[in-house]
Formats: structure tokens, C-alpha cells, sequence
């Protein structure tokens, strides 16, 4: 999956937040309501306009961004 294709970064749209597709919806958010306990199925019951691939390049953005996130001994 390449999250590159659907994850997308605007200066002027949602603080410059990651979002999906240039739509108002922040891969964070996705990852929240994951975090939180909802299944993929129940978000896209609750927001027709994704898609189960969005879902899955929110997970592929955060795993990229740990992947790539440095730890700093205080």
C-alpha cells in the first residue's frame, strides 16, 4: 500500500494535518476512532465517503511514521 496516493498534506486544510484525499478528514482521526475500538467496517458505516483503502493507508502513514520517528534521551 502505497499511503502516498491518498494521504495528502495542504498548508491551508486542517492545520496542514495529514488528511485523506484533500478531504477534511485527518488520517489522526481514523487512527483515533481505531484506537478507540471502532472496526474499519463501523467508520466507513459512519462516513460513506472513505474507503476501506483510506483505513489502510492511515495504518500504512502512522507505521512509515514511526518507522521513521528518533527517540531523544533527556
Amino acid at each position: 500500500m502505497n499511503y502516498r496516493d491518498r494521504i495528502t498534506i495542504e498548508p491551508g486544510k486542517r492545520g496542514g494535518k495529514p488528511c485523506i484525499r484533500g478531504i477534511r478528514m485527518t488520517a489522526y482521526d481514523i487512527l483515533d476512532y481505531l484506537a478507540s475500538g471502532m472496526t474499519p467496517g463501523e467508520i466507513l458505516a459512519d462516513f460513506p465517503y472513505l474507503t476501506a483503502e483510506d483505513i489502510q493507508a492511515c495504518l500504512a502513514y502512522a507505521a512509515d511514521r514511526e518507522r521513521h520517528q528518533i527517540a531523544v534521551a533527556a
